[in-house]
């Protein structure tokens, strides 16, 4: 089955130009700060796939439901997990007794249209905290035969939630009513990021060969790590910033990747502005992050 495209991604609001997607956080409008300074990012890609592995809120509508009165009875349902595989589908584990899962039940390869929405939040309180949301478009089915136990163990790796326990061998198990617990395959055809890089579309290909940042199963801890216990030495970094006066600002983690280190200065006369504070080389892991931390905070010291 072909990929679709041209399936509307309901929160992502078009200039006049159809070729440009209006920023949801245009600066002159919501006031959250975009980075000025061409320093290292990752790709959209790269940030699409991250927030799918990360704990960020999801959401999941279906355009291409019917039966509109029982989606209004039981919602569509929030995914408790969900992963994606070496194709680029999304696999979402959702509750049986949800929406989306009588919908896609009852589904063919390509008659449930569905929008994943992840909307990824601050871990610690900033003004202007929503950090960015994405959007995933594509069909909806549910994972049938085989498929399911590989699907399972692929979601158990990334996720170890507890409503996979149990789950492959109740796959083998006669069928006695509606499961408990469903898992669901998007197949994505159509990616739009809105973050604190940019707005941009990605491919669904693009979407396939990315890895999620190493940093992402710990930033919120991470984050409020150093806003609890480092305030201090954050505040040291505005030292860093040359010719850009923060002083008698406060500094506030905003994003953590293998990259570098956003903090977020409020309480200035002229409002905020993040400052993204580029590591000397890419970290893998926390050994490496630390590292990296030590020696930007001896730099903003001397």
């Amino acid at each position: 089955m072909s990929r679709p495209h041209g399936i509307p991604l309901p929160s992502a609001r078009r200039s006049s130009d159809s070729n440009e997607t209006e920023s949801a956080f245009d600066d002159d409008k919501q006031g959250q700060p975009r980075p000025r300074e061409g320093v290292r990012q990752l790709t959209g890609a790269e940030r699409v796939r991250t927030l799918v592995e990360s704990n960020a809120s999801v959401s999941l509508t279906l355009p291409g439901a019917h039966d509109t009165h029982e989606l209004a009875e039981f919602g569509t349902g929030m995914p408790a997990a969900r992963t994606v595989t070496p194709d680029g589908d999304v696999i979402l584990l959702v509750s049986g007794e949800s929406a989306a899962a009588r919908a896609a039940a009852h589904a063919q390869d390509d008659d449930l249209t569905a929008v994943i929405e992840i909307t990824d939040v601050a871990p610690v309180s900033v003004p202007h905290r929503i950090r960015g949301r994405a959007w995933l478009a594509g069909w909806l089915t549910p994972v049938r035969g085989d498929e399911r136990a590989a699907c399972a163990a692929l979601l158990a790796e990334r996720h170890p939630v507890g409503e996979l326990l149990g789950m492959s061998e109740s796959l083998d198990a006669p069928y006695t009513g509606r499961p408990a617990w469903m898992l669901l395959r998007l197949e994505v055809g159509e990616i739009s990021v809105d973050d604190l890089w940019g707005a941009e579309h990605v491919e669904p290909e693009d979407l396939a060969e990315a890895e999620p940042d190493p940093m992402v199963a710990y930033e919120s801890e991470l984050l409020q790590h150093l806003h609890s216990a480092h305030g201090d030495r954050l505040g040291e970094l505005c030292g860093l910033l040359g010719a850009r006066e923060a002083d008698g600002m406060t500094a506030v983690p905003l994003a953590l990747d293998r990259l570098g280190l956003r903090v977020r200065f409020t309480g200035g006369a002229g409002g905020s502005f993040d400052a993204r504070f580029d590591f000397p080389e890419p970290v893998a892991d926390i050994c490496g992050l630390r590292r990296a931390m030590h020696t930007l905070f001896s730099a903003a010291s001397h």
